[in-house]
């Protein structure tokens, strides 16, 4: 069954990955931070952050298919890596919504050019429905991905980002399972931000 609504309450920054469809005729998956709207006759919006693929291909597609995973390492690969699938929705999405991408202004900042896109459901569907449970590990980790992704941008300090991976790998082993931990190492070998963080102690 489908519906052309979000398929979860959207709460301030909703963490998620987007599938786009490249030229090559692939889905990229990509992490993206969705912004709930402020009112009901708002639509919720996205920033894209440099000349991203996500970017090229909301320009040239107008939309694509937005995931809320539940599994911590597709949310890695998405993240911090080059992912290309045949499909656009992952093994571990519990619900998609297909959106339409419209720009809606842009802008530089930091030497970063950066674009704000409204996007709206055209089509959804919720594939699991489970009993909430709270692990600071699957948190940690993508809390982590946020950082490793600002890693020699020049608006954000190296030293505190590695400080910040550091606490968050404390984090994921102390309180995650194995798909955590295994993500977590999916992020240490994609960023090598232990060896970064070693030479600068």
């Amino acid at each position: 069954m489908t519906d052309t609504t979000w398929p979860v309450d959207l709460r301030g920054v909703t963490e998620s990955v987007v599938a786009t469809l490249g030229p090559n005729d692939r889905w990229n998956q990509a992490a993206l931070g969705l912004h709930a709207p402020e009112s009901a006759d708002d639509a919720a919006t996205a920033t894209t952050w440099g000349r991203t693929r996500t970017r090229g291909n909301f320009e040239r597609r107008g939309g694509g298919v937005v995931q809320f995973t539940t599994d911590p390492r597709e949310f890695v690969d998405a993240a911090l890596d080059v992912t290309e699938t045949d499909d656009p929705v992952r093994t571990g999405a519990a619900a998609w919504v297909e959106v339409t991408a419209e720009r809606l202004d842009e802008g530089v900042e930091d030497g970063t050019e950066w674009v704000r896109w409204a996007l709206t459901p055209v089509e959804s569907a919720v594939r699991e429905e489970t009993v909430p449970t709270i692990n600071r590990g699957f948190y940690a980790v993508v809390d982590a991905t946020v950082a490793a992704s600002r890693l020699d941008v020049p608006a954000f300090d190296t030293a505190v980002l590695l400080d910040r991976l550091a606490y968050f790998a404390e984090t994921v082993a102390r309180c995650g399972g194995p798909a955590e931990r295994e993500a977590f190492a999916r992020l240490d070998d994609l960023t090598e931000w232990r060896e970064r963080r070693n030479e600068s102690l």
